[in-house]
């Protein structure tokens, strides 16, 4: 899908996790809380460790910070299971920049990077828990058709799970503009 009188103002940069931007990772992660993921803040120590066991880079996901022409550095993007043809999105803004309409943006950048950069993706994946209001309304917007609600599966810290809610956008509708709906009744239930 392309948006002609747009030029994006996000752009993302291939981020080198166990190299030039390891401190600036474990800076970004230990200094921002995401409280829709499922450890909110994570200690130096456990952002190490993830980095050096390849959770942000390895043969199957790369990660990128999401740059704004006017901002900075606005957050990152980790794209996991790249050698599938549905690879799965963890989309982090800082706080900073929450709530201005950036997350948007980002997963319309986001979205038509990886349809652009990796021919074998047919469907693009996320999911996010039944609380996020934000980034359920950002998918919707952006395209994306909620695909599944998958009830009490998402733990919370201290407190009982929650439902992870999975939306997804095809490639013939990102390329097309248009939506396909998910047939919820096929069966006539």
């Amino acid at each position: 899908m392309t948006y002609p009188d747009t030029v994006p103002s996000i752009a993302l940069s291939r981020l080198a996790p166990r190299g030039a931007d390891r401190d600036r990772l474990l800076s970004f992660l230990t200094s921002n809380v995401f409280p829709f993921h499922v450890t909110s803040q994570r200690t130096a120590e456990e952002v190490a460790a993830s980095i050096d066991e390849g959770a942000f880079e390895n043969d199957e996901t790369r990660s990128f910070w999401l740059d704004h022409a006017d901002l900075g550095t606005i957050g990152l993007v980790r794209l996991e299971d790249l050698e599938d043809p549905t690879p799965l999105l963890d989309l982090r803004l800082a706080e900073e920049f929450r709530g201005r309409g950036l997350g948007a943006e980002a997963l319309r950048e986001v979205t038509r990077h990886v349809f652009a950069h990796f021919e074998e993706v047919t469907r693009f994946e996320g999911q996010t828990r039944e609380d996020n209001i934000a980034m359920r309304r950002t998918f919707v917007r952006c395209g994306w058709v909620k695909e599944a609600h998958y009830r009490e599966s998402w733990p919370v810290e201290g407190g009982a799970p929650l439902a992870s809610v999975a939306y997804a956008i095809l490639r013939r509708d990102w390329e097309s503009g248009t939506t396909t709906p998910v047939p919820w009744n096929e069966m006539g239930l």
